[in-house]
């Protein structure tokens, strides 16, 4: 978070908040450069994305419910990872569409995301008539729940 805010409880609630950084103005370029580079590398290195019994593994693109791996589609693997990438915060259809599929809407019906949704409970969810992750806002979309 870059600002001319300086006090001590501006910066103690934006890190609270969950910004990576605080750097209130004046600050050096070099200073700035070094930030950003640290926490690029943070989160390159954070190949392991866990969400409870879930994990997925950005290198090999490999998806595990415990310790057994879970085969999934190119387009499964993409929302699973957009939804957890995005966990706790609820995704229209629309938000889902434009990010995991053809932006135009094109080679996809109203019915896409539904579809791909339901799989995945399928093949995570202990039981997917009553899922503990991927739930449904009706109207609105969807939401992965940690």
């Amino acid at each position: 978070m870059l600002t001319a805010r300086d006090t001590e409880m501006d910066e103690i609630k934006a890190l609270e908040l969950g910004v990576n950084d605080y750097l209130s103005k004046p600050f050096s370029l070099g200073v700035l450069k070094a930030r950003m580079k640290r926490i690029l590398n943070e989160q390159s290195n954070s190949a392991i994305i866990k969400s409870g019994t879930i994990s997925i593994d950005k290198n090999t693109c490999k998806v595990y419910k415990d310790e057994t791996e879970i085969p999934l589609s190119r387009q499964e693997y993409r929302l699973l990872l957009y939804l957890i990438e995005n966990k706790n915060h609820v995704l229209s259809k629309e938000q889902i569409l434009n990010q995991i599929w053809d932006s135009g809407g094109r080679y996809v019906d109203s019915n896409t995301v539904s579809v791909n949704i339901s799989r995945l409970r399928t093949k995570l969810e202990d039981d997917a008539s009553n899922p503990a992750y991927i739930k449904t806002i009706h109207g609105i979309g969807y939401i992965w729940k940690e």
